[in-house]
């Protein structure tokens, strides 16, 4: 079965309202300073951001759980077929079966139960792709969500992301990771937390 690797996530952030303005060469602008250049820009390590936020690391855990249910399943199945077989080949060579009729169908039950494992690795492993596809989704909107509000006070142009050496150079003092990850824990609530929780119409009896 293939093996899945969930890498992190290249989440292209682009925010509002870049405006033409450019310094001079001659000109030193402060860093992020965004009068003297228009443009105020900021970056996320998504590294650290799968990392630290609690939501990608839960449903790294789920992802996880569901690769080796469905790794542990095939290989039952496999081993099951692969006794089968031995079993075939062993009557075969022993002369075993009491006519080639038998012989024939016990090939036949074989192989179909060697389809029946081909097609139940495709759909595991088609399931785990959705799986993963879904997380990925989730883990976009949620950055986003939380980035759009983020930005309404912190008003940057551009928010990049920093992933391995996409970004070869770079400033700490444009890093807004660790604002990022507080925050979106800060909103996080895991759905067994949720169903903790009292619902409004029961806080009111109280």
């Amino acid at each position: 079965m293939k093996k899945y690797i969930f890498s992190a996530l290249a989440i292209a952030a682009m925010m509002v309202s870049c405006n033409n303005a450019s310094p001079k060469m001659d000109e030193q602008p402060a860093a992020g300073d965004a009068t003297a250049t228009g443009l105020k820009v900021a970056y996320v390590e998504v590294d650290s951001l799968m990392t630290q936020y609690d939501f990608a690391k839960d449903y790294s855990v789920t992802l996880q759980k569901k690769s080796n249910n469905a790794r542990n399943t095939l290989t039952q199945k496999g081993n099951t077929l692969q006794a089968a077989v031995n079993n075939f080949q062993q009557k075969l060579n022993n002369n075993g079966f009491t006519s080639r009729e038998q012989a024939a169908s016990q090939q036949a039950a074989i192989e179909r139960q060697q389809r029946d494992l081909q097609e139940l690795q495709a759909r595991l492993e088609n399931e785990l792709a959705n799986e993963t596809a879904k997380f990925n989704e989730t883990l976009r909107d949620s950055l986003q969500s939380f980035l759009k509000d983020y930005n309404k006070e912190k008003q940057f142009s551009l928010i990049l992301t920093k992933q391995g050496d996409n970004i070869l150079l770079a400033d700490k003092k444009f890093d807004i990771t660790q604002d990022v990850i507080n925050g979106l824990n800060k909103r996080y609530k895991p759905a067994a937390k949720k169903a903790d929780e009292p619902s409004k119409s029961e806080e009111t009896k109280k």
